[in-house]
C-alpha cells in the first residue's frame, strides 16, 4: 500500500484592517438593502432590528477599538523612532563630548610645554610624543618618538610640566629611550635655588608611589632651608644642564652624624601622566679627561 500523504492545511490569515472592511461592506449592503425593500416591515423588520442593529453598535464598537490600536501602534512606532533618534544624537555627543576632552588635555599639555619652552628659552629644544611606557602607571622610563635623525643625543635632558624629566639614555633613528629622576638609580647634584646650597637628588620610586616624592641628602647643616624652597640642577651636574627646575623641597630631617639634612622633594613634573615631552638638543659640557687631569696636579 502506497503511504497516505497528509496535505498541510494552509492558515489563512486575515489583517484586521481587511476584516474590518468586509464587516463594513456586509452592514452597507444590509443597510441599503434595508432601504430598498420591504422584507423588513413588521414583525420581520422589529426581529431583524434587534439583530442588525447591535450588530452594527458592536462593529461600529470594534470599529472604533480597532482604530485606537491602530493609532496607538502608530503612536508607539513614533516613540520608537525618536527614541532610536536620541540615542544616535547621545551617542554623537558622547563621542565628540571624548573629543573636546581630549583636545583641552592636550590642548593644556602643549600651552604646558609652551610656558616651559619661554622658560628655557636659552636651550634649543625638540618636541616629542611619549609613544610607549613601563608596564605601571609611573614613567620612570618611557620612548619617545623622536630620534638621532631629529639630532636627538644620548645625555640629552628632557623636561615636562613645570620642569625636568631626566635623560635620553638610548636613541634610534626615530625613537629614544627616557630614564626619569624618579627611578632609582639617578643621582645628581642640585642647588636649592633661594640659598645656593648643594645637595645630592636620588630617585625612589617606591617613594614616589607612596607619597609623590624623592629623596635629597648631603644639605649642609647650617643650610637655612624650608620647605616648598625651588632645587634646580646645579652647575656641577655632570649629565644635566644648570638652573632646570627638579622640584621643591617637601621635608627636612637632621643625618645620624649631624653634619648634613637629608630630606624629601616634590617633584616639578606630574610622572603619571606623561603625552609629550621637550628635549634639550644641546648637551652638558663636558670636561675633557685631560683638562681633569692638570686640574689635579
Amino acid at each position: 500500500m502506497s503511504p497516505v500523504i497528509k496535505k498541510k492545511k494552509k492558515n489563512i490569515q486575515i489583517s484586521p484592517k481587511t476584516l474590518l472592511i468586509i464587516l463594513s461592506l456586509v452592514c452597507a449592503l444590509m443597510m441599503g438593502f434595508t432601504f430598498q425593500t420591504s422584507w423588513f416591515d413588521g414583525p420581520l423588520k422589529q426581529i431583524v432590528g434587534a439583530v442588525v442593529v447591535p450588530f452594527q453598535n458592536g462593529l461600529s464598537s470594534v470599529g472604533i477599538w480597532m482604530n485606537e490600536k491602530a493609532q496607538e501602534l502608530s503612536d508607539l512606532r513614533e516613540v520608537l523612532d525618536e527614541n532610536q533618534q536620541l540615542k544616535e544624537q547621545i551617542d554623537n555627543l558622547t563621542i565628540e563630548n571624548s573629543n573636546l576632552q581630549q583636545e583641552r588635555y592636550e590642548l593644556n599639555a602643549l600651552r604646558e610645554l609652551y610656558q616651559l619652552d619661554e622658560t628655557y628659552k636659552d636651550y634649543d629644544k625638540i618636541g616629542a610624543r611619549v609613544i610607549s611606557s613601563d608596564s605601571n602607571n609611573w614613567f620612570y622610563t618611557f620612548v619617545i618618538d623622536k630620534g638621532s635623525k631629529d639630532g636627538i643625543l644620548v645625555d640629552a635632558n628632557v623636561m615636562a610640566g613645570s620642569g625636568l624629566v631626566g635623560r635620553v639614555i638610548e636613541t634610534g633613528p626615530d625613537y629614544a629611550v627616557v630614564q626619569s629622576i624618579i627611578s632609582d638609580n639617578f643621582n645628581t647634584s642640585c642647588t636649592v635655588l633661594s640659598t645656593g646650597d648643594n645637595l645630592i637628588v636620588n630617585g625612589d620610586l617606591e617613594m614616589v608611589m607612596q607619597n609623590g616624592s624623592i629623596r635629597f641628602e648631603q644639605l649642609a647643616d647650617d643650610a637655612e632651608v624650608a620647605p616648598g624652597d625651588k632645587v634646580v640642577t646645579s652647575n656641577i651636574s655632570d649629565k644635566y644642564l644648570p638652573g632646570i627646575l627638579v622640584g621643591y623641597i617637601g621635608s627636612i630631617n637632621a643625618s645620624s652624624n649631624n653634619l648634613t639634612k637629608t630630606g624629601t622633594i616634590v617633584p616639578a613634573v606630574d610622572f603619571e601622566h606623561l603625552s609629550e615631552v621637550l628635549v634639550i638638543t644641546e648637551l652638558k659640557q663636558q670636561i675633557p679627561e685631560t683638562v681633569q687631569e692638570s686640574e689635579e696636579e
